[in-house]
């Protein structure tokens, strides 16, 4: 019997909390929106799910290709998508809204990753936050900021989730998760279904 490594390679503890509440559950197609090196994929696609994906860096790319048989990888923005609307029942958005530039970008990367959920389909994002560093963090312009260990982001706030929920018509399936690392920085775990 594989190991619990082997199994589920790195996938985020988060992600698999999902797969444990019954949340994504064969026969899905899942989609991951700025998918980077498969992650969050190799589970997925070891186990047959139907796995599609995009990423800025044809490196990342081309390793997720190597991952699966399907060529369902393509290089391209989060913003940008060439993928149909309504396509997937799980989009996954992991570590990757909070690179957004600016207001703009942050609005059309969320906007392409919402675009590509089925109705009754989940959207979990994981992003950085400001949220309990509040305190430790300096503006260097609109809601991008300086963190305590040394990087720059584009931070939400809890008011800016719920404020996007509504206004992308979904509702939260779990309450707002914040987990802070050591007062370095601030990631937030956002489950919406899509109404």
């Amino acid at each position: 019997m594989p190991d619990l490594q082997q199994q589920f390679g790195q996938i985020d503890i988060y992600v698999f909390d999902q797969l444990l509440r019954g949340r994504i559950r064969p026969g899905m197609r899942i989609f991951d929106a700025g998918c980077g090196y498969g992650r969050n994929l190799a589970y997925f696609l070891r186990e047959g799910y139907e796995v599609f994906g995009v990423d800025e860096d044809p490196q990342a790319i081309e390793a997720v290709r190597q991952l699966s048989a399907a060529d369902n990888f393509r290089i391209e923005a989060v913003e940008a998508m060439s993928f149909p609307d309504a396509f997937a029942d799980v989009v996954l958005s992991s570590a990757v809204l909070h690179f957004a530039r600016d207001d703009d970008q942050f609005e059309a990367m969320l906007r392409g990753t919402w675009r590509v959920l089925k109705p009754g389909g989940l959207f979990f994002c994981r992003l950085a936050s400001s949220i309990g560093i509040e305190s430790q963090i300096k503006r260097i312009g609109p809601r991008r900021f300086l963190l305590p260990d040394g990087s720059e982001r584009y931070l939400v706030d809890e008011a800016l989730l719920m404020e996007r929920t509504r206004e992308l018509g979904g509702r939260l399936v779990d309450p707002l998760k914040t987990t802070v690392v050591q007062n370095q920085r601030s990631m937030t775990t956002w489950a919406v279904q899509k109404d």
